[in-house]
């Protein structure tokens, strides 16, 4: 099950990657920078510091994402876009794509 989840998680890693990589290319090569650069606000389910962790580097990883801090009571995680369409798009989609598959793998 633990194997199954990882795969999961890394195959939806890399999907990710490879959509965020080809976003970047377009806007470097475009001549007009369509950036909606924001800080959003995570609620945060995860509680070891492994998983936090985790989620903290496949964000960061990902081109125009940035992983900032997590809030003192660990309730909150910030991460910076370049690219925000909506912000509770955003967030549930971290929710779903990456911590709850985390959050199975580490904390289950």
């Amino acid at each position: 099950r633990r194997t199954r989840l990882g795969l999961e998680l890394a195959g939806v890693f890399l999907a990710d990657m490879i959509q965020a990589n080809l976003r970047m290319a377009a806007t470097v090569l475009s001549p007009r920078l369509n950036l909606r650069p924001a800080v959003i606000a995570v609620p945060l389910d995860l509680h070891s510091d492994a998983a936090i962790t985790l989620l903290s580097n496949l964000l960061t990883l990902t081109p125009g994402t940035l992983s900032l801090d997590v809030s003192s009571d660990r309730q909150t995680f910030f991460v910076h876009i370049l690219w925000l369409a909506d912000a509770d798009t955003f967030r549930l989609s971290v929710k779903e794509r990456y911590e709850r598959r985390i959050k199975e793998l580490f904390e289950s």
